[in-house]
Protein backbone atom coordinates (compact mmCIF):
# COMPACT_ATOMS: atom_id res chain seq x y z
CA UNK A 1 0.00 0.00 0.00
CA UNK A 2 1.70 3.15 -0.94
CA UNK A 3 2.24 6.16 1.20
CA UNK A 4 -0.53 8.73 2.14
CA UNK A 5 0.20 12.10 2.42
CA UNK A 6 -1.11 14.10 5.08
CA UNK A 7 -3.14 17.28 3.67
CA UNK A 8 -3.85 20.16 5.97
CA UNK A 9 -7.10 21.70 6.09
CA UNK A 10 -6.54 24.85 5.05
CA UNK A 11 -5.33 23.10 1.69
CA UNK A 12 -1.69 23.79 1.89
CA UNK A 13 1.05 20.76 1.84
CA UNK A 14 1.90 19.20 4.92
CA UNK A 15 5.38 19.16 6.00
CA UNK A 16 5.95 16.19 4.44
CA UNK A 17 4.92 17.05 1.06
CA UNK A 18 7.13 19.00 -1.31
CA UNK A 19 9.61 15.83 -1.08
CA UNK A 20 10.15 12.66 -2.68
CA UNK A 21 8.20 9.92 -0.28
CA UNK A 22 10.74 7.58 1.00
CA UNK A 23 10.30 3.55 0.37
CA UNK A 24 9.21 1.50 3.36
CA UNK A 25 12.60 -0.35 5.06
CA UNK A 26 13.52 -3.53 2.62
CA UNK A 27 11.85 -2.06 -0.49
CA UNK A 28 13.15 -2.45 -3.88
CA UNK A 29 12.07 1.24 -4.56
CA UNK A 30 14.28 4.04 -4.39
CA UNK A 31 13.60 7.35 -4.10
CA UNK A 32 13.17 9.51 -7.24
CA UNK A 33 14.90 12.91 -7.37
CA UNK A 34 13.59 16.07 -8.80
CA UNK A 35 15.39 16.85 -12.54
CA UNK A 36 16.21 19.89 -11.49
CA UNK A 37 16.43 21.80 -8.46
CA UNK A 38 13.66 24.25 -7.42
CA UNK A 39 14.53 28.24 -6.85
CA UNK A 40 12.84 29.92 -4.82
CA UNK A 41 10.23 32.35 -6.28
CA UNK A 42 11.23 36.26 -5.77
CA UNK A 43 8.31 38.13 -5.25
CA UNK A 44 7.87 40.91 -7.82
CA UNK A 45 9.73 44.16 -7.41
CA UNK A 46 7.43 47.33 -6.72
CA UNK A 47 8.47 50.57 -9.46
CA UNK A 48 10.74 53.03 -7.30
CA UNK A 49 8.70 56.18 -7.19
CA UNK A 50 10.87 59.09 -9.20
CA UNK A 51 12.48 61.63 -6.99
CA UNK A 52 10.05 65.18 -7.46
CA UNK A 53 12.81 67.52 -7.24
CA UNK A 54 14.83 65.56 -9.69
CA UNK A 55 11.87 65.70 -12.08
CA UNK A 56 11.13 69.03 -11.76
CA UNK A 57 14.29 70.29 -12.86
CA UNK A 58 13.68 67.41 -15.82
CA UNK A 59 11.07 68.90 -17.10
CA UNK A 60 12.53 72.87 -16.70
CA UNK A 61 15.20 71.46 -18.90
CA UNK A 62 13.12 69.96 -21.73
CA UNK A 63 10.73 73.45 -21.91
CA UNK A 64 14.39 75.38 -21.66
CA UNK A 65 14.99 73.11 -24.99
CA UNK A 66 12.14 74.17 -26.52
CA UNK A 67 12.38 77.85 -26.19
CA UNK A 68 16.03 77.13 -27.73
CA UNK A 69 14.34 75.96 -30.81
CA UNK A 70 11.59 78.71 -30.74
CA UNK A 71 14.39 81.46 -30.90
CA UNK A 72 16.51 79.53 -33.42
CA UNK A 73 13.12 79.42 -35.92
CA UNK A 74 12.52 82.99 -35.01
CA UNK A 75 16.32 83.88 -36.31
CA UNK A 76 16.27 81.85 -39.73
CA UNK A 77 12.92 83.31 -40.41
CA UNK A 78 10.60 80.52 -39.56
CA UNK A 79 8.05 79.76 -37.52
CA UNK A 80 7.68 77.32 -34.67
CA UNK A 81 5.45 74.78 -35.41
CA UNK A 82 3.04 73.47 -33.22
CA UNK A 83 2.68 69.87 -32.06
CA UNK A 84 6.03 69.19 -32.12
CA UNK A 85 6.74 65.68 -30.56
CA UNK A 86 8.99 65.78 -27.33
CA UNK A 87 11.21 63.40 -25.48
CA UNK A 88 9.02 61.02 -23.61
CA UNK A 89 9.17 62.10 -19.58
CA UNK A 90 10.31 59.14 -17.76
CA UNK A 91 7.71 59.55 -15.09
CA UNK A 92 3.79 58.42 -14.46
CA UNK A 93 3.18 61.73 -12.60
CA UNK A 94 2.99 65.09 -14.35
CA UNK A 95 4.67 68.01 -12.52
CA UNK A 96 3.14 71.21 -14.22
CA UNK A 97 6.09 74.03 -15.21
CA UNK A 98 6.14 77.09 -13.37
CA UNK A 99 3.53 79.93 -14.71
CA UNK A 100 6.86 82.32 -15.85
CA UNK A 101 8.26 79.46 -18.17
CA UNK A 102 5.44 78.42 -19.46
CA UNK A 103 4.21 81.98 -20.29
CA UNK A 104 7.92 82.89 -21.73
CA UNK A 105 7.29 79.46 -24.05
CA UNK A 106 3.90 80.08 -25.46
CA UNK A 107 4.14 83.89 -25.97
CA UNK A 108 7.33 84.86 -27.71
CA UNK A 109 8.32 88.73 -28.32
CA UNK A 110 7.11 89.97 -31.89
CA UNK A 111 9.49 91.72 -33.79
CA UNK A 112 9.16 95.64 -34.53
CA UNK A 113 6.35 96.28 -37.29
CA UNK A 114 8.40 98.62 -39.28
CA UNK A 115 6.86 101.59 -40.97
CA UNK A 116 5.61 100.57 -44.45
CA UNK A 117 6.12 102.82 -47.05
CA UNK A 118 3.46 104.32 -49.61
CA UNK A 119 3.70 102.92 -52.93
CA UNK A 120 3.92 106.39 -54.38
CA UNK A 121 6.76 107.76 -52.74
CA UNK A 122 8.81 104.65 -53.69
CA UNK A 123 7.64 105.21 -57.44
CA UNK A 124 8.74 108.81 -57.30
CA UNK A 125 12.23 108.03 -55.42
CA UNK A 126 12.55 105.83 -58.11
CA UNK A 127 12.48 108.02 -60.86
CA UNK A 128 14.86 110.27 -58.91
CA UNK A 129 17.51 108.09 -58.64
CA UNK A 130 16.61 107.78 -62.88
CA UNK A 131 16.63 110.50 -63.73
CA UNK A 132 20.34 111.94 -61.85
CA UNK A 133 21.89 108.48 -63.44
CA UNK A 134 20.74 109.48 -66.54
CA UNK A 135 22.04 112.96 -66.53
CA UNK A 136 24.97 111.84 -65.40
CA UNK A 137 25.73 109.54 -67.82
CA UNK A 138 24.92 112.15 -70.61
CA UNK A 139 27.25 114.70 -68.87
CA UNK A 140 30.25 112.16 -69.31
CA UNK A 141 29.51 111.72 -72.85
CA UNK A 142 29.21 115.18 -73.81
CA UNK A 143 32.96 115.78 -71.98
CA UNK A 144 34.20 112.71 -74.05
CA UNK A 145 32.60 113.91 -77.82
CA UNK A 146 33.41 117.50 -76.50
CA UNK A 147 37.04 116.81 -75.93
CA UNK A 148 37.50 114.27 -78.86
CA UNK A 149 36.21 116.42 -81.33
CA UNK A 150 36.80 120.00 -80.47
CA UNK A 151 39.34 119.48 -78.12
CA UNK A 152 42.95 122.12 -78.61
CA UNK A 153 46.08 119.97 -78.78
CA UNK A 154 48.02 121.71 -76.09
CA UNK A 155 48.00 118.90 -74.08
CA UNK A 156 49.69 117.02 -76.69
CA UNK A 157 51.81 119.98 -77.43
CA UNK A 158 52.89 120.34 -74.10
CA UNK A 159 53.86 116.58 -73.74
CA UNK A 160 55.98 116.59 -76.59
CA UNK A 161 57.47 119.85 -75.50
CA UNK A 162 58.07 118.02 -72.38
CA UNK A 163 59.90 115.22 -74.30
CA UNK A 164 61.88 117.70 -76.22
CA UNK A 165 63.32 119.89 -73.50
CA UNK A 166 60.50 120.95 -70.86
CA UNK A 167 58.42 123.05 -72.43
CA UNK A 168 58.26 126.09 -74.97
CA UNK A 169 59.24 129.86 -74.27
CA UNK A 170 55.66 130.95 -74.62
CA UNK A 171 54.46 128.81 -72.03
CA UNK A 172 57.66 129.10 -69.59
CA UNK A 173 57.80 132.86 -70.62
CA UNK A 174 61.91 132.26 -70.04
CA UNK A 175 62.67 135.07 -72.42
CA UNK A 176 65.76 137.52 -71.52
CA UNK A 177 66.12 141.43 -72.03
CA UNK A 178 69.12 141.67 -73.56
CA UNK A 179 70.49 138.70 -76.61
CA UNK A 180 73.90 138.10 -74.83
CA UNK A 181 71.91 137.05 -71.42
CA UNK A 182 69.93 134.57 -73.53
CA UNK A 183 72.68 132.74 -74.34
CA UNK A 184 74.59 132.85 -70.91
CA UNK A 185 71.22 132.05 -69.72
CA UNK A 186 71.73 128.92 -71.94
CA UNK A 187 75.07 128.06 -70.77
CA UNK A 188 74.16 128.73 -66.45
CA UNK A 189 71.20 126.47 -67.13
CA UNK A 190 73.23 123.49 -68.27
CA UNK A 191 76.31 124.31 -65.81
CA UNK A 192 73.21 123.95 -63.00
CA UNK A 193 71.03 121.09 -61.55
CA UNK A 194 68.17 121.42 -59.23
CA UNK A 195 68.67 120.87 -56.08
CA UNK A 196 65.30 119.25 -54.81
CA UNK A 197 66.06 116.51 -57.82
CA UNK A 198 69.32 116.74 -58.59
CA UNK A 199 68.68 116.54 -62.38
CA UNK A 200 70.06 119.11 -65.16
CA UNK A 201 67.58 122.04 -65.70
CA UNK A 202 66.61 120.80 -69.18
CA UNK A 203 63.30 123.35 -69.19
CA UNK A 204 65.70 126.03 -68.50
CA UNK A 205 67.96 125.84 -70.96
CA UNK A 206 66.05 124.12 -74.16
CA UNK A 207 63.12 126.80 -73.40
CA UNK A 208 65.47 129.67 -74.64
CA UNK A 209 65.58 128.26 -78.27
CA UNK A 210 62.13 128.84 -80.76
CA UNK A 211 61.03 125.04 -80.82
CA UNK A 212 62.31 123.84 -84.00
CA UNK A 213 65.55 125.39 -83.51
CA UNK A 214 65.44 122.79 -79.93
CA UNK A 215 65.60 120.07 -82.43
CA UNK A 216 68.42 120.99 -84.43
CA UNK A 217 70.68 122.51 -81.62
CA UNK A 218 70.46 118.88 -79.91
CA UNK A 219 71.68 117.23 -83.30
CA UNK A 220 74.10 119.70 -84.15
CA UNK A 221 76.19 118.95 -80.85
CA UNK A 222 75.75 115.71 -81.78
CA UNK A 223 72.55 114.14 -79.77
CA UNK A 224 69.08 113.13 -80.54
CA UNK A 225 67.60 116.16 -79.12
CA UNK A 226 67.99 119.34 -76.92
CA UNK A 227 67.35 117.43 -73.41
CA UNK A 228 69.15 114.43 -74.40
CA UNK A 229 72.32 117.34 -75.27
CA UNK A 230 71.41 118.99 -72.06
CA UNK A 231 71.64 115.77 -69.57
CA UNK A 232 74.85 114.59 -71.53
CA UNK A 233 76.46 118.05 -71.51
CA UNK A 234 75.90 118.33 -67.84
CA UNK A 235 78.37 115.82 -66.92
CA UNK A 236 81.13 117.30 -68.90
CA UNK A 237 80.84 120.55 -66.86
CA UNK A 238 84.09 120.34 -64.87
CA UNK A 239 83.66 123.86 -62.99
CA UNK A 240 80.19 125.51 -62.65
CA UNK A 241 80.61 129.30 -62.29
CA UNK A 242 83.24 129.51 -64.81
CA UNK A 243 80.87 127.86 -67.51
CA UNK A 244 78.04 129.61 -66.27
CA UNK A 245 79.84 132.90 -66.91
CA UNK A 246 81.15 132.08 -70.23
CA UNK A 247 78.77 134.80 -71.74
CA UNK A 248 78.98 138.21 -71.04
CA UNK A 249 77.37 141.54 -72.87
CA UNK A 250 78.47 142.87 -75.78
CA UNK A 251 77.86 145.71 -78.09
CA UNK A 252 75.34 144.78 -80.58
CA UNK A 253 73.96 148.13 -81.66
CA UNK A 254 70.62 149.54 -80.13
CA UNK A 255 68.94 149.27 -83.28
CA UNK A 256 69.54 145.66 -84.33
CA UNK A 257 66.50 143.08 -83.86
CA UNK A 258 69.10 139.80 -84.87
CA UNK A 259 71.84 139.32 -83.29
CA UNK A 260 74.47 136.76 -84.16
CA UNK A 261 76.44 135.15 -81.43
CA UNK A 262 79.67 133.17 -81.67
CA UNK A 263 81.03 131.16 -78.43
CA UNK A 264 84.42 130.96 -79.76
CA UNK A 265 84.05 134.71 -79.09
CA UNK A 266 84.55 134.29 -75.56
CA UNK A 267 87.00 132.36 -73.24
CA UNK A 268 84.63 129.42 -72.72
CA UNK A 269 85.68 127.87 -69.36
CA UNK A 270 84.89 124.56 -67.24
CA UNK A 271 82.69 122.99 -70.74
CA UNK A 272 82.03 122.68 -73.93
CA UNK A 273 81.43 125.48 -76.34
CA UNK A 274 77.95 124.90 -77.66
CA UNK A 275 78.33 126.71 -81.65
CA UNK A 276 76.76 130.08 -82.65
CA UNK A 277 73.26 131.43 -81.40
CA UNK A 278 70.94 133.35 -83.53
CA UNK A 279 69.08 135.53 -81.66
CA UNK A 280 65.96 137.55 -82.49
CA UNK A 281 63.91 140.47 -80.81
CA UNK A 282 60.43 139.50 -80.77
CA UNK A 283 57.75 142.06 -80.65
CA UNK A 284 56.43 141.63 -77.28
CA UNK A 285 58.07 143.42 -74.10
CA UNK A 286 60.91 143.73 -76.09
CA UNK A 287 62.54 140.16 -75.11
CA UNK A 288 64.80 138.21 -77.02
CA UNK A 289 64.71 134.92 -78.45
CA UNK A 290 66.93 131.91 -80.52
CA UNK A 291 65.73 131.74 -83.56
CA UNK A 292 68.62 129.56 -85.12
CA UNK A 293 72.12 128.31 -83.88
CA UNK A 294 75.05 126.60 -86.29
CA UNK A 295 77.50 124.11 -85.77
CA UNK A 296 80.90 125.00 -83.80
CA UNK A 297 83.93 123.28 -82.40
CA UNK A 298 83.79 121.76 -78.97
CA UNK A 299 87.07 123.79 -77.76
CA UNK A 300 87.66 127.12 -79.47
CA UNK A 301 91.38 128.37 -80.33
CA UNK A 302 92.30 131.34 -78.17
CA UNK A 303 91.83 134.19 -79.51
CA UNK A 304 94.09 136.38 -81.39
CA UNK A 305 95.78 140.00 -79.82
CA UNK A 306 95.63 142.62 -82.08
Amino acid sequence: MGHVVEQRPDGQPGPDEGRAAEPAPGSDLQPVQPAHPVEPVQPPQQPQEPDPEQLRQFQQFQQFQEFLKFQQSQQQGGELVPGQQQQPVPHTQHHPAPAATQQLVQQPPQPPQRPKVPGWLRWLGKKIIGWLIFFLLLALALTWAYNHFFGSDEGDSTESAAKMGGGTYRTNELLSDEPYEAVRQVYDAIAQVDPTTDEPLVAEACGRFDEPVQQSFGEHLGYRDCRQAVLALNKEVTHVNDYAESIYPQPYGGGATTVRIDSCDFAIKGGPALGTFIVTKQDYADQWLITGHERGPVTCSPPTSN
